[in-house]
Formats: structure tokens, sequence, C-alpha cells
């Protein structure tokens, strides 16, 4: 075992942003995990919102702890990348947020990120959100901290202030959310390249962007966020949003034209997803197995 692999999954994250800042690409299954990980990412995230879509329902608080480690698991097991996952609003109150640090370090995740929001939670782009009173939220952050057993498992607060109720108390939040113990603060829907810079300069602490697609935020490059003071740059739904265009437009035609056809330029070959999955290697072990 090299040293790398001897770091636990939160230990890598850590390493890795304090580098540079990185990219973080949502991925919604496995073999999108392992296509991360042969691009050279450094970490990969679990969307809730991409989950629920999954799952075919929105984005309010649907999903079950349940459901999230699970699929939390099938991907940390696929990859060797660090896996950052939605935790929504910790699926109840600071005890159970205990219960919910536990099992996710247990699926193999590297870290989560907790939001003040309260139920039912909203895409943090949208609006109708309420938040829970700070103190709330810092006592959820402290019940997270207590509960990890590996002291690297990464705990991120996130805070929907900005879009309910103003940019200081966005601020004001985040501060108090350090105070608890989060390792990192994650301010969703800040809407301009001068509200990030200036979150930052306010912050001693890392911070995460959410550069989601068709949101309140400005669509930045990760050089740029990485200017502006930001270690992380999630992109949520990116892979997935774009997949599921394709998926629709070739089912379109598949339903117009009554065969695929047109479609095989687009597809990965047979070759290559067997390639990706690594089937000559099953084979192998298989037949020395009856030697």
């Amino acid at each position: 075992m090299n040293e790398a692999d001897a770091k636990s999954p939160g230990r890598k994250l850590r390493d890795a942003w304090s580098e540079q800042t990185i990219a973080i690409p949502g991925v919604f299954n496995a073999l999108v995990a392992k296509m991360a990980e042969r691009l050279g990412f450094r970490a990969v995230y679990l969307s809730g919102g991409a989950l629920s879509a999954a799952y075919g329902v929105p984005d309010v608080g649907l999903i079950s702890l349940t459901e999230f480690t699970q699929e939390a698991r099938t991907i940390a097991q696929a990859t060797s990348l660090p896996l950052l996952c939605d935790a929504d609003t910790g699926f109840g109150e600071a005890l159970n947020v205990e219960r919910t640090v536990r099992q996710f370090e247990a699926a193999g995740a590297a870290g989560i990120h907790l939001e003040d929001q309260q139920l039912p939670k909203r895409c943090g782009h949208l609006s109708g959100k309420s938040l829970v009173e700070p103190e709330t939220m810092a006592a959820k952050i402290r019940a997270a901290v207590a509960a990890r057993r590996d002291r690297d498992f990464v705990i991120i607060a996130r805070t929907d202030a900005r879009g309910v109720t103003n940019f200081d108390d966005a601020v004001r939040r985040a501060k108090l959310y350090i105070q608890a113990g989060a390792d990192a603060i994650f301010p969703e829907a800040l809407e301009s390249a001068e509200e990030f810079a200036a979150f930052a300069k306010s912050m001693p602490a890392p911070l995460l962007a959410n550069n989601t697609e068709f949101g309140k935020s400005p669509n930045l490059d990760v050089e740029k966020f990485a200017q502006l003071g930001y270690r992380m740059v999630l992109f949520p739904l990116t892979a997935f949003r774009t997949v599921m265009k394709s998926a629709r437009d070739t089912l379109a035609d598949l339903a117009d034209k009554g065969h695929q056809r047109d479609q095989l330029a687009r597809m990965l070959t047979r070759a290559e997803l067997y390639e990706m999955l690594g089937y000559s290697d099953y084979e192998a072990r298989d037949k020395r197995y009856f030697e």
C-alpha cells in the first residue's frame, strides 16, 4: 500500500484543496466516478439534486439518509478519489446529525455539507426557502464534529441566507458555523463575482463555490474562483444535465425513426465500455481460479 492509499478519504480531500483550488464534478453513478478519476480530477461529489432527479422526484428533501448513503457507498467503492456528499439538512436535528455523519463515514465518504434550511428544503437557487435559527444550525455542526470517528472527515457548513435574508446575514451565520467547528464554508447562491470576493475576504476558513448552471450565481472558471479565494468549486449537475438531454434526444430519435443507427457515433462503443469497466481483467482472474 502506497502513502496515498493509506490516507483516509477526508485526508485526501483536505490535501487536495490545500495544494490547489480543485474542481469537484458531480458524479451520479459509479461509472461516472471512474471516468472522473481517469480524467485527473482530485475529488468527486454526490449531489442531492442529481440523486433526487435520478429517483424521479424534485430536490425537496424526499430522499432518505439510507438512499443517500447507499449511493455514496457504491460510488466510494468504485474510485480512489475522495467523495464529498450532499447531506441536505442532516436528516433531522442535532442528534440525527450524529447518525448522519456516522453513516456517511461508514459508507466511505470523505465529508458532507449540511445546510441551514428548514424542511421542506429547496434547491439553493430557487425562491421559497426558509432558514433555521443560526444557533440551531450551529448545534448541528457541533454534533457533526463530535460524531465523526476520523478527525479528517470533512464537515462543511452551507448557508442559504443570501437568497432568504441578505448577504450580511450569510456572513454572520458562516462565522458562527466556523466557531461551532465547521471545516469549510459553502455560501449558496451568491449573485456576482464581487459577492464571492467580499464573502471570501471575511472568512477565516476554506471556502466552497457552487458553480451550478441556470442559477443565481455566475458561471466563472476554476482559476477565477481561486483568485477570489475559493479552494473547492462544485459542478454538481453539469454531467447529469448533459447526459439527461442526450438521453431525451436519443429516445426521441428512436421513437421517431424506429432505429438507433443515427446515434451510434455519439455512443461509447462496446470495446470502450468494457475497457473502462476492466472487463478483460475480470475474465483473466476468473480463468486463473480454474487452473
